[in-house]
């Protein structure tokens, strides 16, 4: 199961954009990217494996990783169950330029 929504806060006048996730799916998760706007990610629950520049952390239910703009980083869901979170993009629209 994998589910994606996402918002951009310029449709409804905000300005920031969202995506809510949620997969069951071990692995998954976007390749190496960057913005050039802060992104923070608030999981819900589950755990994945993020790499934020040269630095890997494993992120859990509670946690909040705050990712600076230009920075390097993805993640990848490390299971068992399900990892759903929300990436919270400090633009009122997506802009993201894919490393790999």
């Amino acid at each position: 199961m994998s589910d994606s929504e996402n918002f951009e806060g310029r449709d409804v006048g905000s300005g920031v954009s969202v995506i809510r996730e949620s997969t069951d799916v071990v692995g998954s998760g976007p390749r190496l990217h960057r913005h050039p706007y802060t992104e923070t990610f608030v999981i819900i629950r589950g755990r994945a494996r993020f790499t934020v520049g040269d630095e890997q952390r494993d992120g859990g239910a509670g946690d909040v990783l705050v990712v600076p703009a230009g920075t390097p980083h993805k993640f990848a869901v490390l299971g068992p169950g399900v990892y759903e979170a929300v990436h919270i993009h400090e633009s009122d629209h997506f802009i993201t330029e894919w490393l790999e």
